[in-house]
């Protein structure tokens, strides 16, 4: 059995997958974005690039290789071949959608504090990314508008665990599951307690709290009760507040936050377990582990402009 796909024209301006055909301007087919209104035309036919720049600028991003090897190499001056990878269309845009539903993993990652990626993965591949500056609720909403105007469809979610996320698409997708990445919570756990917490009650909830992806949600509910019923009075200990403060804080705020944060999310932690027949992915790692393999090589050209970055960028996420 074979899957097909078609693909999907992409506007420029705002993403959207929605275009139609706007009659002809000069012989040239004209687009209009029926979300924007944005129009565009039909390339010409522009001049072939020789045939070895496909395979230099493959040697350049995968192949890590710098302007002078690949000068040496091909025997090209590196500002010819940088001349050439501009001209270099290395991504095509199109999004091929499969025809059964896709167990979405979103992710973010961030180069610096407002210059990010949002990568939506399924099935090995990347579906589709959007640059961000921050980890907002509209972005999410905007991906999941255009991989669903692209024509995909969902069986599972699984998210880093912001409360937001999950709020979004349990109103726009009720009837879909949604799976906390286990990763994001122990992680969340740990810099709650660090990794030697000092408090015995803290080694211990740690101590349960690795266990996440081993154990089973009947076990793993049973033994945070039984870590309550132990430690529940130091959970509501109070130290009195001086006169520059409030009257009164809880004395171990840290351990109250890990405990409280593994009982908000211990409805979405063990999902996958009620839909044994669509194996949903429990972590992010899908795409936490594509960030650290693209990421270092685009540090290798750390000097590229922003604009030649993000080519890059596209490029190795259309490849992965």
């Amino acid at each position: 059995f074979s899957q097909f796909f078609h693909a999907q024209k992409k506007c420029k301006r705002c993403g959207s997958f929605d275009i139609r055909k706007n009659g002809h301007q000069r012989g040239r087919q004209l687009y209009e974005c029926c979300s924007c209104g944005h129009q565009s035309l039909r390339p010409y036919h522009q001049r072939v690039l020789p045939s070895w720049v496909a395979r230099a600028y493959n040697d350049y991003t995968v192949g890590k290789q710098t302007y002078d090897e690949l000068s040496d190499h091909y025997e090209k001056d590196p500002k010819t071949i940088r001349r050439y990878f501009d001209r270099q269309a290395a991504v095509t845009g199109e999004m091929r959608p499969a025809i059964l539903p896709v167990c979405l993993t979103m992710d973010a990652t961030f180069f610096s504090r407002s210059d990010g990626l949002l990568v939506c993965r399924a099935n090995g591949r990347n579906l589709y990314w959007k640059e961000i500056q921050g980890e907002r609720i509209e972005d999410y909403a905007s991906c999941l508008d255009a991989l669903e105007a692209a024509g995909f469809r969902f069986a599972s979610f699984t998210i880093d665990g912001r409360r937001g996320v999950r709020q979004l698409l349990q109103a726009r997708f009720p009837s879909v599951p949604v799976q906390h990445c286990h990763f994001h919570m122990l992680a969340l756990v740990t810099s709650r307690l660090t990794r030697r917490p000092k408090l015995e009650a803290g080694k211990e909830l740690r101590s349960i709290a690795l266990t996440l992806p081993q154990t089973r949600r009947t076990a793993f509910e049973h033994a945070l009760a039984c870590w309550h019923e132990q430690w529940g009075s130091l959970l509501r200990e109070r130290t009195e507040g001086t006169a520059n403060r409030r009257r009164w804080q809880y004395t171990h705020r840290c351990l109250r936050s890990a405990y409280f944060s593994l009982m908000r999310t211990l409805p979405w932690l063990f999902t996958f377990e009620d839909y044994p027949h669509i194996h949903i992915p429990r972590t992010t790692n899908s795409c936490d582990g594509s960030f650290g393999h693209w990421k270092s090589k685009v540090r290798l050209h750390r000097s590229i402009s922003r604009q030649r970055r993000k080519k890059m960028v596209d490029y190795l996420l259309e490849g992965s």
